[in-house]
């Protein structure tokens, strides 16, 4: 049948089950706009105050949900607010589909009011960018661009239509195909080896060299990875590392994919790594990363990284095989393919020397009393406080490293940071669309006081929609990780960090229309959860900090992991 253009891509997301999009309206993308009005009741709209936390809501609620998130902005500098989102997403393998209207086709390249190049801008951050001329390859495009965006790796894609395509007089064939039938379609086609619609299957030989390799390895450590939360394969692979009895180290990317509490977990690996993960990669003889893509944040040195072990690199993405770090083996596939053909054919080992050798050098779980407010007691505070399956979206920084590190994730989907893209900012948008997304679960946005900075005016957007998302602001007074080096290279030399400025944090929320508290000691960050868990909106709670406390341990970039320049604090 015959419909409008603008119909026929409100039809397609449907489709793809889209009950919720994220965005910001303007000029050129008026046309999709006034065809979202007839989908009220089909189709949610949460308006941002910012494209940028527009993207990033889109972001956190792909992430939390597993379904693909949905981004619209206006050409011009509403597509190029888009662009740290989108790359964030990227980054971090994040299905998010954006979609932007551009200038009519007679004005195109002529420099005109709001125009810009968003998919050549944007080619490098995506896995596909579509620049769509023809109204009737709508629902081809439409159907390609989620396709792609949530299969093998998944990422963010980027659709820009000219205005003229989205005009009134543009009619378009179109016939409803739910997306579990359209992904075999004739219009759907593979970009290229990296983006491919299917997963890899792994190959059997692969498989059963590792299968020898762990037989013959006496110290092994398995690393989960980010493709571990991806690709959904927790239980996978909750059973391959019990039944390897090996430690587990988990990357950033990887919270949530192997629980923080369980017995074998070292706890995070790299920079900021664990004593117990980081020993344990320079003393394994079989490194077995699954989802990893060896960052420059975990292998900080790949000549000396795991050199007394064998390595092996588990990966859906051929393209991250010794990219970063020379494996000794390698199997292409999805994480929860592999590790399932894994555990059909895995005894039960048992490895208590090792794990005897390593698991003690974990560092305490429990704060120590202070008289002034410590990382640690806020922490702990939301741990004991908040519901068990608490969803908890980070900005980066100091923060990010005492959350993943003193905070358990024990499902896909629970820790939502920036990892590899690493953008202040990131927090509160994605707490926005993890809230949507999850409306039966607690969201808790942990931030620092110079990324709160950057997104606290969608306090508005909290505010409005009533979403209960608490955010906890580690206020130190300065732009903490980087005082950090400063205070550890740069000889105390703390150029343009010190935030010696407003606003009042608590005065800022209720000037939002949300409730604010503020905790100077382990005793009222204790009420001030508490009531910020009762009052049923949003709420902002402001701990004041020491300025100069530091993440423990750390490595300094390039050095060996175990290389600590500061080291875990004394048990």
């Amino acid at each position: 049948m015959k419909i409008r253009a603008t119909q026929a891509i409100m039809e397609c997301l449907l489709e793809q089950d889209v009950d919720t999009v994220f965005g910001y309206p303007g000029g050129t993308i008026l046309n999709l706009y006034d065809e979202l009005y007839r989908y009220q009741g089909k189709i949610r709209h949460v308006l941002t105050a910012h494209e940028q936390g527009a993207a990033h809501a889109a972001d956190g609620y792909a992430r939390s949900t597993g379904k693909v998130g949905v981004c619209f902005a206006t050409s011009g500098p509403g597509a190029t607010n888009l662009t740290t989102g989108i790359a964030t997403a990227y980054l971090d393998s994040s299905p998010v589909v954006f979609i932007t209207c551009n200038v009519g086709e007679n004005l195109l390249g002529k420099d005109a009011f709001q125009e810009v190049d968003i998919t050549g801008i944007a080619m490098p951050i995506t896995k596909a960018a579509f620049l769509v001329r023809d109204a009737q390859s709508i629902p081809d495009i439409m159907r390609q661009a989620f396709a792609v965006a949530a299969s093998g790796r998944p990422g963010p894609v980027l659709i820009d239509f000219l205005k003229n395509v989205t005009g009134a007089d543009q009619m378009v064939d179109y016939e409803f195909i739910p997306w579990r039938q359209n992904r075999r379609c004739a219009g759907i086609r593979e970009l290229n080896s990296s983006h491919q619609l299917k997963n890899p299957e792994p190959d059997r030989q692969d498989v059963e060299t590792l299968l020898e390799m762990i037989g013959q390895a006496e110290r092994p450590l398995l690393i989960c990875g980010g493709g571990v939360v991806r690709g959904k394969a927790d239980k996978e692979f909750r059973e391959f590392a019990e039944k390897l009895d090996a430690p587990v180290a988990i990357t950033v990317m990887g919270g949530g994919g192997f629980p923080g509490s369980h017995p074998l977990t070292t706890g995070m690996i790299g920079m900021h790594g664990s004593q117990a993960s980081n020993v344990a990669c320079a003393e394994c003889d079989l490194l077995i990363a699954v989802g990893c893509r060896f960052s420059d944040r975990v292998a900080l040195d790949p000549s000396t990284f795991a050199s007394q072990a064998k390595i092996v690199q588990i990966d859906i993405d051929r393209a991250e095989i010794d990219k970063n770090v020379l494996t000794d083996h390698h199997i292409i596939g999805s994480a929860r393919r592999v590790l399932a053909m894994l555990n059909q054919r895995l005894p039960q080992y048992d490895h208590t020397a090792w794990k005897a050798h390593i698991l003690p050098m974990r560092a305490p779980s429990v704060a120590e009393d202070s008289p002034i407010l410590t990382p640690q007691q806020v922490l702990e505070v939301i741990r004991l406080q908040a519901p068990k399956d608490t969803i908890v979206a980070t900005d980066v920084g100091q923060h990010q490293m005492w959350s993943i590190k003193y905070l358990h994730f024990d499902y896909p989907g629970q820790l939502l940071t920036s990892g590899g893209f690493g953008t202040m900012g990131f927090g509160l948008g994605a707490a926005i669309g993890a809230q949507m997304g999850n409306p039966d679960k607690r969201v808790v946005h942990v931030t620092g006081d110079g990324c709160f900075r950057m997104n606290c005016h969608e306090l508005c957007t909290v505010e409005h929609y009533g979403l209960p998302i608490i955010s906890v602001v580690f206020n130190n007074g300065t732009l903490g990780m980087v005082r950090q080096w400063q205070n550890l290279i740069y000889g105390k030399r703390f150029s343009e960090t010190t935030l010696d400025r407003g606003p009042d944090f608590v005065r800022l929320a209720e000037a939002y229309g949300l409730h604010g508290y503020r905790a100077t000691t382990r005793a009222e960050m204790e009420e001030a959860f508490a009531k910020a868990l009762a009052c049923g909106t949003g709420a902002v709670i402001d701990c004041v900090l020491d300025i100069d406390e530091m993440v423990r341990p750390m490595v300094a970039a390039g050095s060996p992991i175990t290389d600590f320049l500061l080291k875990e604090a004394a048990k």
